[in-house]
């Protein structure tokens, strides 16, 4: 295991990412791990869509994200009449000087709540595509450059549900992670019944960290080691679903570097400054199946993108601490 890390001081992301997850475990009970995951991905600098019935929390989660960090947050609720100036900002004809000045719109922001992504039409959706790869908006010719650090977090209802449009896949491809909610356990319903019953905890929900200490741990995450051999984890990983006869589309070179950057994030907030072959396993189903496009067939004999990535995962190869590879 040695042979895998590299001196990195990482002791700080640890305290920082509990102090998150526990804040927000006030209003969403008993789901750290999606907490934790979700943590992940705003300190791989990413996005991360969150796919779920009505009902489960989702709107919860990442409205408690948000008020955890003390930096600016802004809210999106996506209709079928929203239109892309509505998200990036427009310019407005001023008399007095006679001329355009630009009104930002609400992605100008630290931490952006897209409630219901996929309510709104292609067209207005593609107002995120800029903004989420390049961390800027272009209006009239001019290029507006937004926060830092800069994060989208998106909730939709599953596509077979009335009033929703399909997420294009330019659009998908953006999203660090995929990840559902699920219904809560017998104790955590109970205890959501206990303690949402007169107030919404949301409300009492005060910030644990700010803007700057984001941007120091994302900069600390920066520097966990990642040893060639899980790097040609990940391509083996990631060129196995583009040569897989049940995908018609596999991951993109863009899914390689966001699984390797959660997985660096994720290693440093268990406390380790090096990434093991066994984070991109546990990654690899909520950072890649929203990319994967099953073939007809494949759905036709109920093969999922989870199914088939899962078989992926079990068959290609892993490799060792001396840099080998071992198959299961």
């Amino acid at each position: 295991m040695e042979n895998y890390g590299a001196p990195a001081d990482l002791g700080g992301v640890r305290v920082v990412t509990d102090r998150i997850v526990a804040n927000v475990e006030r209003v969403i009970e008993g789901k750290t791990a999606t907490i934790t995951l979700a943590v992940a991905v705003l300190l791989a600098e990413g996005h991360l869509l969150i796919e779920d019935v009505p009902g489960v929390g989702k709107t919860k989660l990442a409205k408690a994200l948000a008020r955890s960090i003390d930096g600016s947050v802004r809210r999106i609720q996506f209709t079928p009449d929203l239109l892309p100036s509505d998200v990036t900002g427009v310019s407005i004809y001023n008399p007095e000087n006679r001329s355009f000045e630009f009104k930002p719109g609400p992605v100008f922001a630290n931490l952006v709540v897209g409630d219901e992504i996929n309510r709104a039409s292609p067209h207005a959706q593609s107002a995120l595509l800029e903004c989420m790869e390049e961390r800027q908006v272009t209006v009239d010719g001019v290029t507006y450059p937004l926060q830092h650090p800069f994060m989208v977090v998106a909730t939709q209802n599953p596509t077979q549900m009335a009033g929703t449009y399909p997420l294009p896949e330019a659009q998908r491809d953006r999203f660090t992670a995929r990840l559902a909610m699920g219904y809560p356990d017998r104790r955590s319903e109970l205890a959501m019944l206990d303690g949402h019953g007169e107030a919404d905890p949301l409300d009492g929900l005060r910030p644990v960290c700010d803007g700057n200490e984001i941007r120091m741990l994302i900069d600390m995450v920066h520097r966990v080691h990642v040893a060639e051999p899980v790097k040609w984890y990940v391509i083996d990983l990631v060129s196995a679903t583009r040569n897989n006869p049940d995908l018609r589309l596999g991951a993109s070179p863009r899914a390689s570097l966001q699984l390797l950057r959660t997985a660096r994030a994720f290693a440093a907030i268990e406390g380790r400054d090096y990434v093991l072959p066994d984070d991109i396993q546990r990654l690899a189903a909520p950072v890649l199946t929203h990319r994967l496009i099953p073939t007809e067939e494949a759905v036709f004999n109920r093969r999922t993108a989870e199914v088939i990535l899962a078989d992926l995962v079990a068959r290609v190869p892993v490799p060792d601490a001396r840099g080998g590879r071992r198959t299961r």
